[in-house]
């Protein structure tokens, strides 16, 4: 079976179906201060509408290793088991903090390709760096230091570094970093959580007001991102950091053998591909989950890289 074509525009509505619910099994447990709690009913909810679609799916980027059950954990088939075969990245609840303590931008996020089109990306850090559509190739790399990369984006941008937004995760490990993007004038939107929902805000400046995202995080995080990407458009690279043996053996045994690799977004994400993401809590991207006498409504952005197209929906329902 896993030889059917892998039909983006048949599953695309059943994907939002996944996020969405993830979203409204989380609403009960937003604020409450329960970080596990609030995250495996989004996993609970996730892989019960995983397995009432038509595909042979595997989990490529999920949560931990298998002996973490009952998570989604990496290599879990899902589905049916009667379509074409897809590899599956997933955070069902990106922002498990964030969510536990109402704070802005938590979000459920799924994506899905071909099977063997995603980065089988350990669970170690990735240096990440992203920007949104409409640059030239190559404006920002890897190469670059933060403050060059701010004022190669202003100029390809035709603004002031002033005009520049960062967004950088708030971690101790990038205050050095930190200290030299501000050194050019330019602003730093500083989040404590969810690097994927980071990354999307470059692909739609417009809106949110960030330009730019750099500094390090979880490499799976990195390929859900990457697909999210390819999608809205924009650049993004990633290169994996280790720390230790562990992590390179970890590494090694997701089949990775160049540990120096810059890889593109592309190379995250080889084929194209689908991604939903609905609002747990209020953020800049999307409308958190809202509650009515009777009802609760969602908001889930829907894209298709094959098409570019990125659609909004609002789903209320009742309870």
């Amino acid at each position: 079976m896993a030889s059917l074509d892998f039909n983006d525009r048949m599953l695309s509505l059943g994907l939002a179906r996944v996020s969405e619910a993830a979203a409204l099994a989380s609403a009960t447990l937003i604020g409450r201060g329960d970080e596990k709690a609030a995250d495996q009913a989004a996993v609970n909810a996730m892989r019960e509408q995983l397995n009432k679609l038509d595909i042979e799916g595997v989990v490529v980027i999920g949560e931990g290793e298998r002996d973490e059950a009952p998570m989604l954990f990496i290599g879990e088939e899902v589905g049916s088991g009667k379509g074409p075969g897809v590899d599956i990245a997933l955070d069902p609840l990106e922002g498990t903090t964030l969510t536990a303590k109402d704070m802005p931008n938590a979000l459920t996020v799924i994506a899905m390709g071909p099977r063997g089109s995603m980065l089988h990306a350990p669970d170690v850090y990735m240096d990440k760096l992203a920007i949104g559509p409409g640059y030239k190739t190559g404006v920002v790399t890897m190469d670059m230091s933060p403050s060059e990369r701010v004022s190669a984006l202003a100029a390809a941008k035709g603004c002031s570094t002033e005009d520049i937004t960062v967004c950088v995760l708030e971690r101790p490990r990038h205050d050095d970093m930190i200290a030299e993007l501000r050194s050019t004038g330019a602003a730093i939107r500083l989040i404590t959580d969810g690097d994927v929902a980071g990354v999307m805000h470059c692909a739609d400046a417009a809106t949110t007001g960030i330009d730019m995202y750099m500094g390090s995080g979880g490499a799976p995080e990195g390929v859900l991102a990457a697909a999210a990407l390819k999608c809205m458009g924009g650049q993004m690279y990633g290169k994996l950091l280790f720390r230790n043996d562990d992590e390179r053996g970890r590494a090694a045994k997701a089949g990775i053998t160049n540990f120096d690799r810059v890889y593109t977004r592309d190379d995250m994400v080889t084929s194209d591909v689908i991604f939903a993401a609905t609002g747990v809590t209020d953020g800049s991207l999307l409308a958190g989950i809202k509650r009515e006498p009777g009802f609760l409504t969602a908001e889930t952005i829907l894209m298709r890289s094959k098409t570019g197209s990125v659609r909004r929906m609002s789903y209320r329902n009742p309870v």
